[in-house]
């Protein structure tokens, strides 16, 4: 608060004269206010809340389930997609004695690309109840690849997917179809 000047009556002939005091401000009330609106402000603002993807996982087995359940996926009611660098992604159903350059085909990320692939895999399926797919991404594919095939299976509402790693039979193929100089060819067995 500011300071009250105050006023002493001089001897003479009751002339008033003021004395001149420094003008003082107490801060005190504005720091108060300020940290108010600080608090105010930060109990009021919408912090961004982060993008959190929901992935079903399978639950744990029981200790009496020691027998796992058979997980061999016909290859009528699946499809392999294989993620790989500079954006490129790969598909195939075949298994690794029909697997050759010429039928792992290449597609996009777009709706016309790997959206569409999706779909005419799942209407030709032999049981549409039991279609899955299968994510293979490589050493070379890039993480916003993974989710963008992430949130494809959402938009296609392909709830039986998997993620796995390369077979060593798909990676020669794939090594061959990219041109992969560095990497060894693998034998192609199971």
């Amino acid at each position: 608060m500011a300071e009250v000047q105050v006023q002493e009556k001089g001897a003479k002939g009751g002339k008033v004269r003021s004395k001149k005091q420094s003008t003082r401000v107490d801060m005190t009330p504005m720091v108060d206010l300020g940290f108010l609106l600080i608090t105010f402000f930060m109990f009021t603002t919408t912090f961004s809340k982060p993008n959190v993807m929901d992935l079903g996982l399978p639950a744990k087995p029981k200790e009496k389930d020691k027998k796992p359940p058979p997980t061999e996926i016909k290859l009528s009611n699946s499809i392999s997609l294989l993620l790989g660098k500079d954006n490129k992604i790969f598909w195939h159903q075949q298994d690794n004695t029909s697997l050759t350059d010429q039928n792992l085909n290449e597609t996009t990320f777009d709706r016309e690309g790997i959206r569409k692939v999706i779909e005419q895999a799942k209407a030709n399926a032999a049981d549409k109840t039991k279609f899955t797919v299968i994510i293979k991404p490589t050493d070379d594919a890039v993480y916003k690849n993974f989710v963008d095939i992430l949130d494809e299976m959402a938009i296609t509402k392909s709830e039986q997917y998997g993620v796995t790693d390369l077979k060593p039979w798909e990676k020669a193929i794939y090594d061959r179809k990219v041109g992969n100089t560095g990497a060894a060819a693998a034998p192609a067995t199971k």
